[in-house]
């Protein structure tokens, strides 16, 4: 069974606090509610001084892992979104949810590679998040989300901006097709068509020869398992057959459907360029008004430029660049 897929590799800049424990503590109202009998972990992000202001709800839907949304290092912490929200802040109340089951503050030090939450007794990821890394979960999780914050006092629901990258990208497209209160889309990193393509197309980048580094023939191998199995729910090596067949339903189903306002952005050194590029030609076909496309050229999937041996450059940090433009589009549309 195939690993976890996609390895968010983010520089994250960590910001000094004095020894502090809550979310709150961070800059965040910690808020909860319940779905399905689970308790579900909302951290908000407002400008300081704003929190009772009415504005609208702009809601981030993070990648793929198991991690936690506050990462302590000491008296250090990681970032909780990937780019720094002051723009977003002026019209916006900025939402992000935890991943099922996984605490919402824990020590860098216990945790895995790439600040992947384990069991501290199995020492692998709880079975309980495995059952719900599961796209329709996160789908109906996120509606109960709304309509819950949409009752609150200081929410504006006037207006619903969501925004998600990468995996999260597909939650966000299915999320908006499931319900006509998200006013604007933002589709970031996605794959168009589907997670197996990007598995592939991530493959074809690293194949130097046609026998030793045929990278993308196990790929193929491993998603006719997963279509004979497109329910199973071992998660032993990682992501559940179902949790793979489910992301790989291609996205432009949901995305062609929607009359919103989309903005679609991506690097295009990314592994899924081609399928947004591909997606661009389709909605010209289609004649769609509603899509803004922006490509970032030479950057790759988290808007990182490639040094000449084709690794990221960590160096150059683009991502604030970007959520300032998703800011302006937001105002524009």
């Amino acid at each position: 069974m195939r690993p976890l897929l996609f390895i968010l590799t983010i520089l994250l800049t960590t910001q000094t606090f004095a020894q502090k424990n809550n979310a709150e503590d961070f800059g965040f109202r910690h808020l909860q509610t319940i779905y399905k009998g689970d308790t579900v972990d909302i951290l908000v992000k407002s400008k300081k001084g704003q929190e009772k202001e009415r504005k609208p709800i702009f809601l981030f839907c993070q990648g793929s892992l198991p991690q936690p949304l506050i990462k302590k290092d000491g008296d250090k912490t990681y970032r909780v979104f990937p780019f720094k929200t002051d723009s977003l802040e002026i019209d916006y109340h900025i939402v992000i949810i935890s991943k099922p089951f996984i605490p919402v503050i824990v020590e860098t030090n216990t945790l895995g590679q790439n600040f992947v939450y384990k069991d501290s007794k199995t020492g692998k990821t709880p079975k309980n998040y495995s059952n719900r890394n599961l796209l329709d979960y996160y789908v109906q999780r996120n509606l109960k989300v709304i309509d819950f914050l949409e009752k609150l006092p200081f929410v504006d629901d006037s207006k619903l901006v969501v925004a998600g990258h990468s995996e999260g990208s597909t939650v966000a497209s299915k999320l908006a097709m499931k319900t006509k209160k998200i006013t604007h889309l933002i589709y970031s990193s996605g794959s168009p068509l589907g997670r197996i393509m990007a598995m592939v197309g991530q493959d074809r980048a690293t194949e130097t020869d046609t026998n030793s580094t045929r990278f993308a023939e196990s790929e193929f191998d491993y998603w006719e398992q997963v279509v004979s199995n497109k329910t199973n729910m071992d998660a032993t090596n990682g992501d559940t057959y179902k949790a793979t067949y489910d992301f790989s339903i291609p996205p432009i189903k949901y995305l062609e459907k929607l009359k919103i306002p989309i903005l679609i952005c991506y690097g295009t050194k990314d592994w899924s360029a081609p399928q947004n590029d591909y997606l661009r030609i389709e909605m010209l076909r289609q004649k769609k008004k509603n899509f803004t496309f922006k490509a970032y050229v030479g950057l790759e999937h988290n808007f990182f430029p490639l040094t000449p041996t084709g690794q990221p450059n960590y160096e150059i940090f683009n991502w604030n660049k970007v959520a300032n433009e998703w800011w302006r589009w937001t105002k524009q549309k």
